[in-house]
């Protein structure tokens, strides 16, 4: 199967050395810390300790390299604030027994009422290298593991991806011999149930892309190709979902590009190059589609922290694995599907349970990442998709709606009579234009 989503890696335990802290209450019951750590043997393990000894229980972790330091590692837990007692004397003994500056903000800063996000594209660089893993690690379970090479290999995609900046050109990624078949074996066996099993868009558009961005059984597609380079950017590695889905507001996908493991070529434990461009490109091709991945993104936009998870989830049920009625019969167009040769075909069985899709509903649905689905849900079509998540946007509790300004790459923030009013003038502009269309064709 093809688990193609962003899951939280905590699990560094090579880090240690020099150490910040610092902490603020993020919400009601809970206590959150950042703290920062040298790759030396041990650290981590040292650090985790400090906090059974005092019996905290930590009631989230994750990990991403520093931003400022890439020696460094930065790690972000939450605990309860009955503990807040014991936090002290934990942060005593990360000061004394780890050496380094400890910083704390005070105990009763108050969150932003609005979380920040990007007003323009540019802003993607400010998170766009705070992932949740990079490069070499992996967990004991991926097929990599125990193979040094393709670790260094992995690592080598990540520091790629790591350097880039919006507006600089994606640098071309030579694909080794064994990769090209480790792609090979994946797209011959996909591209046999394409025709029975993917949506219609879908197979209008993989035709396309065989014939003018190089896709085939014997080359697997550079992201700097031109047609794929406008939608894709090269990510070092897993982005938290708010993140994520920030960049779609801005009609970009945070795109890997290493390849899973050869010993499992039909199996990926996270998304790889096999999933970016045969489950998701062709998708992205098509204008309906690729808007309404852009309604989840915009959506996600300021939104508090308890949406971006029930929005993480609507993407995880649609853009990942959703199904779609045409004519009368159900077909795929989920990526995490159209890029599993297994999966895709058990879809389409009457194996796992099919909902009707109600982003409401949706929303609350549990989820494994290793295993096939026990249940999907089917759209009525992306157009009747796109309308739902719309009305479901809408009860998003921010003040104010937010617009994506495809000529300055920009969001605007519809919380003025002057925005309101630029708005209503370029509506104008686009009714005016359809009706002198219309008046051509009559």
């Amino acid at each position: 199967m093809d688990a193609a989503f962003r899951k939280i890696n905590g699990d560094h335990a090579a880090q240690q050395g020099s150490m910040y802290l610092e902490e603020q209450t993020t919400k009601s019951g809970v206590l959150s810390c950042i703290f920062a750590l040298k790759e030396e043997v041990g650290a981590l393990a040292k650090t985790l300790r400090l906090f059974e000894d005092k019996g905290i229980n930590l009631t989230h972790i994750e990990s991403r390299p520093s931003s400022t330091n890439k020696q460094e590692y930065e790690f972000f837990v939450s605990v309860d604030t009955t503990c807040s007692k014991a936090l002290d004397e934990v942060i005593e003994g990360l000061g004394t027994q780890i050496s380094g500056h400890v910083h704390e903000l005070s105990r009763n800063k108050q969150k932003d009422t609005v979380p920040w996000f990007p007003n323009n594209i540019q802003d993607l660089d400010r998170f766009a290298n705070q992932i949740l893993s990079y490069g070499s690690e992996l967990d004991s379970d991926h097929p990599g593991f125990i193979d040094p090479l393709y670790r260094a290999r992995r690592k080598e995609f990540a520091d790629l991806a790591y350097d880039y900046r919006h507006g600089e050109a994606i640098p071309k990624v030579e694909y080794t011999a064994d990769e090209k078949k480790t792609w090979g074996t994946v797209f011959k066996e996909l591209k046999t149930l394409y025709p029975t099993h993917a949506c219609h868009e879908h197979n209008r558009v993989f035709p396309l892309l065989e014939k003018y961005c190089g896709y085939r059984q014997d080359n697997i597609p550079s992201l700097k190709t031109s047609h794929i380079s406008a939608v894709l950017r090269p990510v070092a590695g897993l982005l938290s979902s708010r993140d994520f889905l920030a960049g779609l507001a801005f009609r970009v996908f945070h795109s890997t590009q290493y390849i899973r493991h050869g010993s499992k070529p039909m199996y990926t434990p996270e998304p790889d190059i096999c999933h970016e461009l045969l489950g998701h490109v062709p998708l992205f091709a098509d204008p309906s589609f690729a808007q309404f991945s852009q309604e989840i993104g915009l959506a996600s936009l300021g939104a508090p922290d308890e949406y971006i998870e029930k929005l993480a989830t609507v993407y995880w049920f649609t853009v990942e694995f959703g199904l779609c009625r045409q004519g009368s019969e159900i077909k795929a167009y989920g990526a995490g599907l159209l890029s599993s040769f297994g999966e895709l075909q058990y879809s389409l069985t009457n194996n796992p349970k099919l909902q009707p899709f109600d982003p409401e509903k949706t929303c609350l649905q549990k989820y494994p990442i290793t295993e096939f689905q026990p249940v999907y849900y089917v759209a009525e079509s992306f157009e009747d998709a796109k309308e739902k998540v719309r009305k479901y946007a809408a009860t998003i509790p921010r003040p104010f709606s937010v617009r994506y300004n495809p000529y300055t790459h920009s969001i605007e923030v519809l919380d003025s009579t002057q925005q309101l009013t630029n708005l209503a003038d370029t509506i104008s502009s686009e009714i005016g234009i359809l009706c002198n269309a219309l008046r051509k064709m009559k």
